[in-house]
């Protein structure tokens, strides 16, 4: 078949390829918990020498809140942190659970994380650009799944509206397809045709395994495979139509049009209680778990594992060992910054405010300090005060910096879990998206506006430097709001800070203390200070070579200078640009440091 038609099939036919086997042994999963930053000894065990087989087709995950139903399912998918895996292993197909696991299965979480500025067709184009190999499909046979995925989930009406799917992962036409909850939250209608989608998946030789609460009987008779968990052990793992004889075997009793799934919750929630007289240890803290390790059920179970040719401890690798792309970084660049500037040009609401905000602040310290005399002592109070705001400004201005990786944080651990691109190519695109519509170009703005009204140094080459100097003084405070952004989650945690150092840099900047006659155990706060070099630079740039008059008396910028300690220099003018893209340069390396060091573990 050629390149070009590879795709063009029908949904059937896309669909065609069968899941894998997942077999798990003895698993064992510890967390531990923290209170106050702090750990707590000992650790929790939230699963308990938990095993089970599941083949293609429909694979339900059934408890109650907090029986380890999601957990489970996080340990099969290889979203749990492997470190908490102590005993037991996970096998697909035989061989171990890595990282490539991730490129021939799709997890879909819980939670809507999707960006709610893109259409159906243009958040699976994305999906489809990442995850395929440009080298082995070509943009028609990506448009041509894409088309095929729209058709078989019913979404050829609405394809090019603005609304969230949670199935994109079905663009690479996954055998495994893991799925957190997909029931919940949403009405029963709904609910029910997510079921029959996946059912109808399984019949295609696919492997869905899902975790879920508490369905209703039209969704429940579509299982095929029923694991029901309860205090991290498995109380029944068979066949799902199975599960009823199963436990009136156990002596419990449905009652008359009882739905079998309430039943089960009733049962192990301990409302349900058996006709038969218990032969277990009364000590024993779950019974229903004893008895289902002593069925027949879990004994084959337990002899088919045994044949595995393959045993390890913790068999669940990191994402990060030997991790594996569709796509190339340059390839990911570019999908990735068409969507990020898509996204900004869909809400440009911050871009406008930033726009609006620096013009409106420009033309403000313009009319405060309109047209600074040459007469002393108004022409240095005036300018030493403007400069002060201006620095001002420009840093604390751009506090709205410190949402950038928090407000996308879930969307990047899904797809940077999920391999569609690597953590430089997502912090890269944000970084370029953001600097020039919400930084660089308001800056500009506001520099030639407030530089000409206030009646500066008229040469050209000043102004251009006067602009520089506002520049990197508004990027080097960005960067330490990316750094606060990428090393927390809350905003409110990254609101307090980002203030704390801008204080502290406004303090020692010198403008409010004069910095030579400080504490010499304090004095080395001004080397990392941002509004210093600011300062420092707009100082040098309008008052060097300027002449001032004061009752006859002309007197040269260069005298102000000298008094203040500042070099005046050339080189004392660039080594204020200088550090302040040094401050940049440590800043961005830092917050790609802490966007790395994300926990993606669930």
């Amino acid at each position: 078949m050629a390149k070009g038609e590879q795709i063009v099939c029908s949904a059937e036919e896309y669909f065609q390829e069968r899941g894998p086997t997942v077999k798990f042994s003895h698993l064992h999963y510890f967390v531990q918990e923290t209170r106050f930053c702090r750990k707590i000894d000992p650790e929790k065990c939230i699963l308990k020498d938990v095993s089970g087989i599941m083949r293609p087709g429909m694979n339900a995950i059934m408890g109650a809140t907090g029986s380890g139903k999601t957990s489970l399912l996080d340990v099969l998918a290889g979203r749990k942190d492997p470190a908490g895996l102590r005993i037991g292993s996970v096998l697909v197909d035989g061989r171990a659970v890595t990282s490539e696991l991730r490129l021939s299965s799709a997890y879909v979480v819980q939670d809507d994380i999707l960006m709610g500025t893109l259409t159906v067709k243009e958040n699976l184009l994305f999906s489809a650009n990442l995850r395929l190999n440009p080298k082995l499909y070509t943009t028609t046979d990506k448009h041509s799944r894409v088309a095929a995925i729209i058709q078989d989930l019913g979404l050829a009406d609405c394809a090019n509206t603005k609304v969230t799917i949670f199935l994109r992962g079905l663009i690479t036409s996954p055998s495994l397809l893991f799925l957190d909850e997909p029931t919940t939250g949403l009405d029963s209608n709904t609910a029910n045709c997510i079921i029959n989608l996946l059912h109808k998946l399984s019949r295609r030789g696919k492997t869905v395994i899902f975790s879920i609460h508490q369905p209703r009987y039209s969704i429940f008779k579509q299982f095929d495979h029923l694991t029901l968990m309860h205090k991290g052990e498995v109380v029944y793992a068979g066949a799902a139509d199975y599960a009823l004889d199963y436990f009136t075997n156990l002596g419990y009793q449905i009652d008359a049009f009882n739905n079998p799934a309430d039943f089960f919750m009733d049962i192990t929630n301990g409302e349900a209680k058996s006709t038969l007289e218990s032969s277990t240890d009364a000590e024993c803290q779950n019974e229903l778990a004893t008895k289902y390790q002593e069925s027949e059920l879990c004994q084959k179970v337990l002899e088919e594992l045994n044949h595995m040719n393959q045993r390890t401890d913790g068999e669940v690798k990191s994402h990060d060992e030997a991790a594996k792309y569709a796509t190339s970084f340059l390839y990911q660049m570019r999908v990735v910054c068409n969507r990020t500037m898509l996204n900004i040009l869909r809400n440009p609401q911050t871009s406008y405010a930033q726009l609006a905000l620096n013009i409106f602040f420009a033309i403000l310290v313009g009319l405060i300090y309109y047209q600074i005399p040459m007469t002393l002592p108004e022409a240095l109070q005036n300018r030493s005060g403007a400069f002060f705001f201006l620095i001002i400004n420009m840093v604390f201005g751009n506090l709205s910096a410190v949402e950038l990786f928090i407000k996308e944080r879930a969307i990047f651990i899904h797809e940077n879990s999920s391999g569609y691109y690597r953590t430089s190519v997502y912090f890269l695109s944000k970084i370029f998206a953001d600097l020039l519509p919400n930084r660089i170009i308001p800056i500009i703005v506001f520099s030639a506006i407030a530089y000409y009204m206030m009646g500066l140094k008229p040469a050209f080459e000043a102004f251009v430097c006067f602009a520089l100097t506002m520049c990197l003084v508004s990027l080097a405070g960005v960067s330490l709001a990316f750094l606060v952004s990428a090393s927390v989650s809350s905003f409110a945690m990254a609101n307090i800070l980002i203030a704390l150092p801008f204080v502290f840099m406004m303090v020692f900047g010198g403008y409010l203390v004069n910095l030579n006659a400080m504490l010499s155990w304090l004095s080395w706060l001004k080397w990392i200070s941002i509004f210093r070099y600011g300062l420092d630079a707009t100082f040098i740039n309008e008052l060097k070579g300027q002449l001032f008059y004061n009752n006859g008396t002309i007197l040269p910028g260069e005298i102000f200078l000298k008094a203040q300690g500042i070099d005046y220099s050339m080189w004392g003018f660039w080594q204020n640009q200088v550090a302040l893209l040094g401050i940049i340069t440590v800043c961005m390396f830092l917050a790609y440091v802490q966007l790395r060091r994300i926990n993606r573990w669930k």
